[in-house]
C-alpha cells in the first residue's frame, strides 16, 4: 500500500478523531491495575491500544460506506473518500472486514471474556452507522460505542467488571452525545430533507444546544461520582475541573445562529480535554 493510499484510508476512518476515546482507554487501562495491584504489562497496553484502533477504524469505515449516497448529495461531505471517487466502495467494506477481523484477533490475543464480548463490541459500534435511519437517539448510539474504551479496557487487565469503569463509560457516553449533538447541527436542514433522524432534526437549534448541556452535566456527574467512591486524590480533581471547564467552553463557542465555531467546539476542544483530563489521571496514577 502506497503512502498516500495509507493516508487516504486514515483521512477515511479519520483516524486524528482517536483522541476522543483512547484516553479513556487508557484510563481503564491503568484503573485495571490499580484494581489488580500489578505492575503495568506493556505488550498488553498495546494489544488494547490496537483493539481501540482497529474497532473505531471498522466503525468509520463502516460508516463513510454505508452513508456513502448520502454523503454524495450533501455538499458538506461530497468530498470524502468514497464520494470522492478516491476510495472503492469495494475497498472501503474490504478495509472494514480486515479491521473487524483484527479486532477480534486482537482481543482473543488478551483473554477469553473479551473475545467473548467482541462480536457484541462491534455491533454497537457498527450498528450505529444505521441507525441515523430510524432514531433520532442515534447520538446516545455512537456516545454507547465509545463508551466501551474505559471498560473494555479494564476487562483486559482484570478479566472482571466493576462499578468505577462503568461510571467512566457513563461519562463517554453523555460526553460523545453531547458533542455528536452539537456536530450534527451543520446538517440539519440536509437531514431533515432527506428524512434522516437526528436531535437536531427532532428539537431544533436551541433546544439541542440544551439538551447538549445537560448531557454534559451527567458527564461531569458521573466522573465526579466516581472520583468520590474511588476516593481519587488531588491530581484527579485538577483534571476534572480542567475537563469540566472546556465542556463549559465548548458551549460557549456554539451559539444557534451562528455555527461558525463548531469544528472548533467538537474536535479541537474535546480532543483536548480528553488528552489533559487522562494525563491528570495518569499523573494522579503514578505519584499518588
Amino acid at each position: 500500500m502506497s503512502t498516500l493510499s495509507i493516508k487516504n484510508y486514515l483521512s477515511l476512518v479519520k483516524f486524528s478523531h482517536t483522541v476522543f476515546a483512547l484516553p479513556f482507554a487508557v484510563i481503564g487501562f491503568f484503573l485495571g491495575i490499580e484494581f489488580s495491584a500489578d505492575s503495568p504489562d506493556w505488550s498488553l497496553f498495546l494489544k488494547v491500544v490496537l483493539c481501540m484502533v482497529f474497532a473505531r477504524s471498522a466503525a468509520m469505515g463502516f460508516n463513510r460506506y454505508i452513508d456513502r449516497e448520502f454523503d454524495k448529495r450533501n455538499p458538506r461531505t461530497a468530498i470524502r473518500e468514497i464520494p470522492a471517487g478516491i476510495i472503492s466502495p469495494t475497498a472501503a467494506i474490504s478495509f472494514v472486514i480486515l479491521m473487524c477481523l483484527a479486532f477480534i484477533f486482537t482481543t482473543w490475543w488478551i483473554n477469553p471474556l473479551c473475545f467473548a464480548l467482541s462480536p457484541v463490541a462491534l455491533a454497537v459500534v457498527l450498528g450505529y452507522s444505521i441507525t441515523k435511519r430510524f432514531t433520532w437517539l442515534c447520538h446516545l448510539i455512537l456516545g454507547l460505542g465509545l463508551s466501551l474504551a474505559p471498560i473494555g479496557a479494564f476487562l483486559a487487565v482484570t478479566g472482571s467488571f466493576s462499578l468505577i469503569p462503568v461510571l467512566f463509560s457513563f461519562a463517554v457516553l453523555f460526553w460523545t452525545a453531547g458533542f455528536d449533538i452539537i456536530y450534527a447541527l451543520q446538517d440539519e436542514e440536509f437531514d431533515r430533507s432527506q428524512q434522516l433522524y437526528s436531535i437536531p432534526v427532532r428539537l431544533g437549534r436551541v433546544k439541542s444546544l440544551r439538551l447538549s448541556e445537560v448531557l454534559h452535566v451527567f458527564t461531569a456527574a458521573f466522573l465526579a461520582l466516581a472520583g468520590f467512591l474511588a476516593s481519587f486524590g488531588m491530581l484527579y480533581w485538577i483534571g476534572f475541573a480542567v475537563f469540566t471547564a472546556l465542556l463549559i467552553y465548548q458551549h460557549r463557542l456554539v451559539k444557534p445562529d451562528d455555527l461558525s465555531k463548531v469544528n472548533l467546539a467538537f474536535f479541537t476542544t474535546n480532543g483536548v480535554a480528553s488528552i489533559l483530563f487522562a494525563s491528570f489521571f495518569l499523573l494522579h496514577h503514578f505519584l499518588s
